[in-house]
């Protein structure tokens, strides 16, 4: 690099010579006149190597600058001035000039004691502590951004001399550009010089800049091609994730961003991947944005007579406010991809910026680091394309030793595809990528409404992909794809963009507590995200489940690992590449398929999980507590079986009743977590509501989920229809009366008859356990009898949901004040909202989905006092 020394003294001859020693072309040292015929040692150091060498007595007179002054100082056509300890006032024609502007050293701790006299007044005033200051200089030698500070202790008995020699002068000749020096001194060089104009080194040739340092732990050793970095203990390694450097302490910190001599910025991780990438040819409407984006460079870049290709918007003279306008500007005039200002300062030139623009328009930019191994269908009129690998740090990959299995589809039992299988050593990668992009990543650090944008973004997608999503859905979970694109997708993008809402709208409180007189405290809690969070969601809705407890959890700020249920991982694989499309950072969303056994129970047991959500059955859940109270306490919410009980009064809407009453039951093949498991009606009507059901089943039309007029699909899987074969057979034994259905339906598949059992008593295995399938259980109760009702209803140790329906509004007031569940219907059923919080009591577990009390599953609350 050419750079301008301007300064005086052994100090500024030494940091002549370490420029020199690193490699930088010094093209003009500029120093105070000779003293009684001798020249300052900057001065004679310089002179001796044959560098030009200018005395100037002074740089301005009466505030201005000198013109024949400044026009010698031009003349040497620097690109850095390194002011060591510069006690002369540079005026800002020179300060401003060179490509990198102006770094001083400054003998003190700035901002006290600022000026030639620094280190005397630190003396003068008896401070304790001294130093020195490297920024950008600005106005006057003032301090603009401050690139690094060291500071010393000062001894009782020093001077301006021994302070000077024993710290000011080594300490700040090691502070110049090194790179020989510990991980963490070179994360805060690095990040202390960011964005203006940033920390640089020559590297092949070329000077690169870098940006957006982080510090990494001492883990595995990164992959990825080796980088000589000059004066550097070791080379560097370009990985996928950036540009991992080395200190001499035998730590590393990585590099995100790059940016050449020319301006232009490219994510380190793709330094050796430059020119791979050919020039798209654009379309005649593409060509046509192109001359529109033109006009808008030309009305921002007024003093460019035309904006050419090779165009640089910065070099042109465009500042920061700029960048806003011309995101704003290509903003209105395309509404399908959205212009980060980053885009900006990574496609400098007029060419690359439409490039840019023409791959973000067609879809590319977004996707050109996600690498799917699609399963293609043909199938319900377009061709769906399922990932079916596991989903870590933002990429599919095979399981650990390619282990997989094949994934069924419901409808006529054959295969659709086989599906990677995750271990434990799967669970291992995952929970480490999650808790790096939790703790260290740009989730961690990012602005809670920045996060709720990319949320918004995902949901976006989910909607453009929603047919795709509920074809899937159908072919992997066997619901009916009206029902998968109404409720199982419609649900869950209304779910991601209520709690795209919630992102900045997490708010502690203050707390008055006692004075502790004389001072006064104040105490204000803060609501942080947890960190790591696991979630393991059932197969009756696979979507929906996961967008009803994920949501929340990102919405929070945390990270998550999902398990989706084994036999239906597919749709959640979908959303792991809709969700890396959106932006969702690597290493934030996580999809293992796998078993419960070894997934569900290592994600149960991991000690860096600090939460975990189910969804599932209650003997599952009682042995994942325990798990995870044996393992770290973790924080759990469990949302278990149901046996809820529905309550048909005799003075109800009998036609909203039966209609209702069956969608109760039969919702979804009635897999359906809060479906209707024991329906009373009261005796009076008993009889007719059973025969209006029974004409009304009769008409379901069961068959091909993906055929529109279906009615009743196939139930999930194989064991679970015949688990349903046996609860019928039990319900007959023990005499209960079987008025339609409980048979399979003759054809390829998982198909199971609506059924319906009348003449259910209270002692039976019907009436006590769960079907989790369509079989209607109904029972009588006496006329009147509101409070037997009640009690026969709330003999369950289950509590999730409930219902009533009466038109006596004080008769539902009551039956509703007194069912034990955590929802409670009064003349509807299955009406769940995202902004209705869900979840149950007793064995159906504690916690809630759904709603602002879902974000505090997700959330932990921070207490802090201050005394003043």
């Amino acid at each position: 690099m050419k750079i301008a020394v301007i300064g005086q003294s052994l100090f500024g001859q030494e940091v002549y010579k370490e420029l020199r020693m690193d490699g930088h072309i010094i093209v003009g040292v500029f120093t105070i006149p000779d003293k009684e015929g001798k020249a300052d040692p900057l001065a004679k150091e310089a002179e001796k190597n044959g560098v030009p060498v200018f005395k100037f007595p002074r740089w301005r007179v009466k505030g201005q600058a000198i013109p024949e002054v400044v026009d010698l100082y031009k003349s040497i056509g620097a690109e850095l001035n390194v002011l060591p300890y510069c006690s002369q006032f540079i005026p800002m024609e020179v300060i401003d000039n060179p490509k990198y502007g102006s770094i001083i050293y400054h003998p003190s701790l700035l901002p006290r004691h600022r000026g030639a006299s620094a280190i005397n007044w630190t003396l003068i005033n008896g401070d304790k502590k001294g130093g020195f200051t490297v920024f950008w200089a600005d106005d006057g030698l003032d301090t603009g951004p401050i690139l690094l500070q060291k500071e010393c202790v000062i001894q009782p008995n020093d001077t301006v001399n021994t302070l000077y020699n024993r710290f000011l002068f080594p300490m700040g000749v090691k502070g110049m550009i090194n790179w020989n020096q510990s991980a963490e001194t070179l994360h805060n060089w690095i990040r202390g010089h960011d964005k203006v104009p940033g920390a640089w080194a020559d590297i092949n040739g070329q000077k690169i800049t870098f940006y957006a340092s982080t510090l990494l732990d001492n883990g595995s050793s990164p992959r990825g091609q080796l980088l000589e970095i000059p004066g550097s203990c070791r080379p560097g390694i370009v990985t996928k994730e950036g540009l991992v450097l080395f200190g001499n302490d035998g730590k590393a910190l990585l590099v995100r961003s790059l940016q050449f001599e020319d301006g232009k910025m490219i994510p380190a991780g793709q330094y050796f991947c430059l020119g791979s990438n050919a020039a798209v040819e654009l379309t005649e409407d593409e060509k046509k944005f192109a001359e529109e984006i033109r006009a808008v460079w030309k009305s921002i870049l007024t003093n460019v007579s035309q904006i050419e290709d090779l165009t640089d918007f910065f070099k042109s003279g465009a500042a920061s406010m700029d960048v806003v306008r011309l995101v704003e500007e290509v903003k209105l005039r395309t509404s399908s991809f959205q212009l980060q200002n980053e885009d900006i300062y990574m496609n400098t030139t007029f060419q690359n910026f439409i490039q840019m623009c023409v791959r973000k328009l067609r879809g590319e930019n977004d996707d050109q680091d996600l690498i799917v191994d699609y399963v293609e269908k043909d199938i319900n009129n377009m061709i769906v394309k399922i990932p079916h690998q596991l989903f870590i740090n933002g990429e599919f990959i095979d399981a650990e030793g390619g282990k997989t299995y094949t994934s069924m589809n419901p409808t006529d039992g054959t295969a659709l595809c086989d599906v990677s299988l995750a271990q434990k050593s799967d669970v291992d990668k995952a929970v480490a990528a999650a808790k790096e992009a939790f703790e260290d990543g740009e989730w961690g650090k990012m602005n809670p409404r920045d996060r709720g944008r990319l949320i918004y973004k995902l949901a976006d997608l989910m909607e453009e992909h929603q047919e795709e999503l509920a074809t899937i859905e159908t072919i992997d979970s066997g619901a009916v794809y009206t029902l998968a694109l109404k409720t199982h997708v419609g649900m869950s993008i209304q779910t991601f963009r209520y709690f795209a809402g919630w992102c900045d709208k997490i708010q502690g409180s203050t707390i008055p507590i006692n004075q502790a007189r004389p001072n006064r405290n104040l105490t204000f809690t803060k609501k942080e995200p947890i960190g790591v969070c696991a979630i393991i969601i059932p197969w009756n809705y696979p979507l929906m489940m996961l967008a009803w407890k994920t949501a929340a959890c990102l919405a929070a700020g945390n990270t998550v690992v999902l398990k989706p249920a084994q036999v239906t991982p597919l749709t959640a694989l979908k959303f792991a590449e809709l969700s890396a499309r959106a932006g969702i950072p690597k290493g934030v969303v996580n999809i293992l398929p796998g078993s419960g056994a070894v997934v569900g129970q290592h994600l149960s047991d991991h000690p860096d999980v600090r939460k975990l959500g189910f969804t599932g059955s209650t003997e599952i859940g009682k042995h994942i507590m325990k798990s995870c109270a044996v393992s770290n306490v973790k924080k759990v919410s469990l949302e278990l079986g149901g046996k809820s009980p529905l309550i048909i009064f005799s003075d109800c809407d009998i036609d909203k009743a039966v209609r209702m009453g069956i969608s109760s039951v039969f919702f979804n093949k009635g897999e359906n977590c809060i479906a209707a498991g024991r329906i009373f009606v009261e005796d009076s009507i008993h009889d007719q509501f059973v025969k209006r059901v029974v004409e009304e089943v009769e008409k379901m039309k069961i068959g091909d989920p993906l055929d529109r007029s279906t009615d009743h699909g196939p139930q999930n899987h194989k064991t679970h229809l015949e688990k349903l074969l046996e609860y019928c057979q039990i319900a007959n034994m023990e005499g209960a009366t079987l008025v339609y259905g409980g048979k399979q339906v003759q054809r390829p598949g998982f198909f199971f008859e609506p059924t319906v059992f009348t003449d259910v008593q209270d002692h039976m295995y019907i009436a006590k356990e769960e079907s989790f399938g369509p079989i209607m259980i109904i029972s009588k109760f006496r006329s009147g009898d509101v409070d037997d009702v009640l009690r026969r209803a709330n003999a369950t140790e289950y509590g999730l949901a409930s219902g009533v329906f009466t038109q006596d509004i004080s008769k539902a007031l009551y039956v509703s004040e007194r069912l034990n569940a955590g929802t409670v219907f009064v003349n509807t059923y299955n009406k769940t909202d995202v902004a209705s919080p869900f979840g149950g009591f007793k064995q159906s577990g504690f916690g809630k989905d759904l709603g602002q009390e879902a974000l505090n599953e997700y959330l932990r609350i921070k207490a802090v006092t201050i005394e003043y």
